[in-house]
């Protein structure tokens, strides 16, 4: 397992300088490696562990330090950051393997004094009864535990209140499940179900989307239902905003917002494959994939097109339901994306105007008596209810619409992942009046 944890520690430090997403940074990485099948998997469960635990294993180390004003290199960070891991999280590895192999690496920096350093303040973190240093108040105490920003864990209280809260912190550790939406224009529900069965998946109806399947136990995308356009990927939360949206067939439909296509693809499926779908993105390569997933799911009323949904476009037509799913923070991914929480959140600054900008724009293409979703996998106020409630302030064309029952009551929804084991995400819809 030596490369497999050297792996990790160059990824770590990769991650730092790169604005790539974890999973695709890893992806291109495994893909170039000569490692085994069971390295490859110890090295991802390395990475992504030890990315998502960083928080609180930074917390460690500085309590170890005995001059916290020390500033460690890169290297003996991530090598410090994996081996807490290991010693905190990863119960089939050894404590001694765990130091062992991190004094290992260290000495790879051929400084003999790196090596007994990372030494002394694993074996110390050991002796110790590897204790989590405690907060000095409750956000720093739910921050360590949960491995969150204290900016975070604050902002989540104030908006949502301590036990929503809290539910929030716990659902955004640990692996996420995998959905599928199921394409039964191609073939009826149960017998996806037996294809995925026999292929050694194990799979579960979830019932809080329509044609929705809970699958585990290998790569879907590789599987023959998949490959057969029978499945496509998709969290339970995206399928709930496409009833939101309700298109039927014959109806014309945009999706403003669309790469890589996951809730067209469901759009077009509610449709039975009738009407006029037209899918947008403002690059062609993720155009690209849009094509690509309608054409292996057999989908051919999408049409897919480049287009800067904050710039209105008079080739675009007069639509019966158009869904803004616009580009946010991502608070609800974090499961799935854990860099995310290590932002700060000024780089989040701008995204309510441009997010109110795409709406307004998007507005202009629905039809009197059509249907305009807004939809975000966020979980922030400023990104959610505060544009929502400013488009219906400052456009008085629109009003209130109605959300599926399950949904509950009104026009807007905040989805928290305990719900339905789903993402966080925020739903509104809204009805042009004239």
């Amino acid at each position: 397992m030596a490369g497999a944890r050297s792996f990790a520690v160059k990824l770590l430090g990769r991650m730092e300088s790169s604005s790539a997403y974890s999973n695709l940074l890893l992806d291109d990485a495994l893909s170039g490696s000569r490692m085994s099948e069971q390295d490859k998997r110890f090295a991802s469960a390395l990475f992504y562990g030890t990315l998502e635990r960083r928080y609180t294993i930074d917390a460690v180390i500085a309590v170890h330090l005995k001059n916290p004003k020390d500033k460690l290199s890169e290297d003996v960070r991530n090598i410090l950051r994996t081996g807490l891991y290991q010693l905190l999280y990863m119960d089939s590895v050894p404590d001694n393997a765990a130091v062992d192999e991190s004094v290992k690496l260290a000495k790879r920096l051929r400084n003999p004094a790196l090596a007994g350093f990372v030494n002394g303040l694993l074996r110390s973190f050991i002796r110790e009864g590897k204790q989590l240093p405690k907060g000095r108040n409750r956000i720093e105490e739910l921050s360590i535990g949960y491995s969150c920003p204290p900016w975070l864990t604050e902002k989540w209280i104030k908006e949502y209140g301590e036990e929503t809260a809290v539910t929030m912190l716990s659902s955004s550790l640990g692996q996420a499940p995998t959905t599928v939406k199921a394409n039964t224009l191609k073939m009826p529900l149960e017998e996806i179900e037996s294809i995925l069965k026999a292929d050694g998946f194990k799979v579960t109806k979830a019932d809080a989307a329509k044609e929705a399947l809970s699958v585990s136990g290998g790569s879907i995308e590789k599987s023959r239902a998949y490959q057969a356009g029978l499945v496509h990927v998709q969290d339970i939360s995206c399928m709930l905003c496409c009833e939101a949206l309700a298109p039927v067939e014959g109806e014309t439909v945009l999706d403003i917002c669309s790469a890589p296509g996951g809730k067209a693809f469901t759009a077009a499926e509610l449709m039975n494959n009738k009407g006029r779908l037209l899918a947008f993105d403002l690059h062609e390569n993720r155009v690209k994939l849009i094509r690509k997933g309608a054409e292996r799911l057999g989908l051919s009323i999408i049409e897919a097109k480049v287009n800067d949904g904050k710039v209105f476009s008079s080739d675009i037509p007069a639509a019966d339901k158009v869904l803004c799913d616009v580009p946010c923070s991502g608070l609800g991914v974090i499961r799935r994306k854990p860099e995310i929480k290590y932002k700060s959140p000024e780089e989040f600054a701008r995204l309510p105007e441009i997010q109110y900008e795409i709406l307004s724009v998007s507005s202009n293409y629905v039809k009197p008596g059509g249907r305009l979703v807004y939809s975000t996998c966020t979980l922030s106020r400023a990104e959610n209810d505060c544009v929502a409630e400013r488009f219906l302030k400052e456009h008085p064309e629109f009003s209130e619409g109605e959300l599926p029952e399950k949904l509950g009551e009104g026009h807007t929804v905040t989805i928290t992942p305990d719900r339905f084991g789903s993402d966080g995400f925020f739903i509104a819809v809204f009805t042009r009046k004239r």
